[in-house]
């Protein structure tokens, strides 16, 4: 009878095991964060990150700040420092969102990025009705002052002008450069210097890898750098695709820019799989070709992406990671635009109602075979 009793038990534990183990496979909400870091991977070659959004910041994410924490050791906001949320009237500043920001940062021991002071879209309304060169240098200079003295010993490094130029290499016709003039950039880095002597600072843009617009970027820097403007760093916004910029390109461009004496940052790295509209231009957040929503061209994998795809776009990331770590003595920081697929700013732009998967963790928060084959260089 007692060898019966405990048979029954050891059958009906193996039951339990059994089932336990059924529903952990099943259940893609139990499944737990690779324990491999990729910023302990990458600790000796350069600071490797991501943006977060503010419903991360605010903790509403809970999962994707895990991956976060254990995954990156430097962040940048994608909203929370942007001229329209910070100071949307005139000397009104609110501070709530970016305090949670940096505090976060903090507490996990992160290099903080500022992003961005000077910025021509994603400002306040008033600023765009400014067209008195003294009223809106007074709004600059007290805009910058005031946000850069307050993060001061705490935000790293400063995007002080962002998205400048334009593709043939000259300067942008926005607000601030019709209004200031060309002086503009050189006064925002002095003030962002002024304002905090021991932050890096950095120049940030898209399709800077591009001949013409590369040549700009170069002057640009050579210019702040004869007017005694303190420049650190020149940030390429690397929103790519599966061909696009070349290996080549990317590196006659690191070793461009390394050669005026800056560092360089990836700031915004993602991979789109999705085709776009001829007529897109870089990264322009303000471009929209709604026209083609619900066109199946523009949107090849509403579902999800084939393992052909994925293995594409591992290859890409691997490419170029083994390009950065070739050329890790002038790269100080990589930085992913966002943290999963699923809120990825590439779903709605530049056409709204896509399915794209540009970064390292899909839509179930899990690591793709990008983020493998980004480990699997450091082996």
């Amino acid at each position: 009878m007692m060898k019966i009793i405990k048979t029954s038990l050891f059958i009906f534990a193996l039951l339990m095991v059994s089932a336990s183990c059924s529903r952990k496979l099943n259940d893609n909400s139990n499944q737990q964060e690779p324990q491999i870091s990729l910023s302990d991977s990458y600790k000796n070659h350069f600071f490797i990150g991501a943006a977060i959004s503010e419903d991360q910041i605010l903790e509403k994410d809970n999962r994707s700040l895990s991956i976060v924490r254990n995954q990156y050791n430097t962040i940048t906001p994608e909203n929370a420092l942007k001229w329209m949320f910070l100071q949307p009237s005139p000397n009104k500043f609110e501070f709530d969102l970016a305090d949670k920001y940096v505090e976060f940062g903090l507490n996990n021991d992160m290099h903080i990025v500022g992003h961005t002071l000077v910025w021509h879209s994603q400002l306040a309304d008033f600023m765009n009705e400014v067209t008195d060169k003294t009223i809106m240098s007074n709004y600059v200079s007290n805009h910058i002052n005031t946000i850069v003295k307050r993060y001061k010993g705490k935000i790293d490094t400063w995007d002080v002008v962002n998205e400048a130029l334009n593709e043939d290499g000259t300067l942008r016709e926005s607000i601030f450069l019709k209004t200031l003039g060309e002086n503009y950039i050189i006064d925002a880095f002095k003030l962002a210097e002024k304002g905090d002597p021991n932050a890096e600072l950095a120049y940030n843009d898209y399709n800077l890898c591009n001949p013409k617009k590369r040549e700009g970027a170069l002057r640009l820097i050579e210019n702040l750098q004869k007017e005694n403007a303190k420049i650190n760093a020149v940030g390429i916004q690397a929103h790519w695709k599966l061909n696009t910029p070349s290996i080549n390109e990317i590196e006659k461009s690191i070793i461009a820019y390394a050669g005026l004496g800056v560092k360089l940052m990836f700031t915004e790295l993602d991979i789109s799989v999705l085709p776009n509209p001829w007529e897109v231009v870089g990264a322009a957040v303000e471009q929209n070709f709604d026209k083609f929503i619900g066109d199946p061209k523009m949107n090849p994998y509403p579902e999800r992406l084939p393992d052909s795809m994925l293995q594409k776009q591992a290859k890409r990331y691997e490419d170029i990671f083994e390009l950065f770590l070739k050329h890790e003595d002038k790269i100080s920081r990589i930085t992913f635009w966002g943290v999963t697929d699923k809120t990825s700013w590439l779903n709605d732009w530049p056409i709204k109602e896509r399915t794209n998967y540009p970064l390292l963790f899909d839509r179930n928060y899990q690591p793709k075979q990008a983020y493998q084959s980004i480990l699997d260089l450091k082996k």
